[in-house]
């Protein structure tokens, strides 16, 4: 069975003064010992890496690029999903639903993928299962 690893769940591991991380990292050492397969989308490793870099700095950035990205695959969004991800915002008109967001929702609907490694409420609005 696929996880999809969301930002939300990558900060709070990387993270520990984030008010999920013991949380998310026992979750996520779960997930690593586990036999799911763990997928993201290039839209959320740019987000995440951005996000590591600026609050956390380099080091981490470094940690999350060479010791956690390997342990997912990472889904190259396509034009399609792009495109169906705008549409969804512009359609959902809620401020505080990303584009990243919407595009996780897209992959993960296409590729049958219903749980997600992540602390972001939309997620379980959008019908998934959330890890922890």
């Amino acid at each position: 069975m696929s996880v999809f690893v969301d930002t939300s769940g990558l900060l709070a591991v990387l993270d520990a003064t984030d008010e999920n991380h013991k949380e998310a990292d026992e979750a996520w050492l779960a997930l690593l010992g586990g036999e799911e397969v763990l997928t993201t989308s290039n839209y959320v490793f740019v987000e995440t890496f951005a996000l590591v870099q600026s609050r956390l700095g380099l080091k981490a950035a470094q940690t999350l690029a060479q010791d956690i990205t390997p342990a997912f695959s990472i889904h190259w969004v396509e034009q399609a999903e792009h495109e169906a991800a705008v549409a969804a915002v512009l359609a959902g008109g809620k401020r505080r639903l990303s584009l990243v967001d919407c595009v996780s929702f897209e992959v993960m609907r296409r590729q049958g993928i219903r749980r997600s490694f992540a602390f972001d409420t939309h997620f379980k609005e959008q019908g998934f299962d959330c890890i922890p």
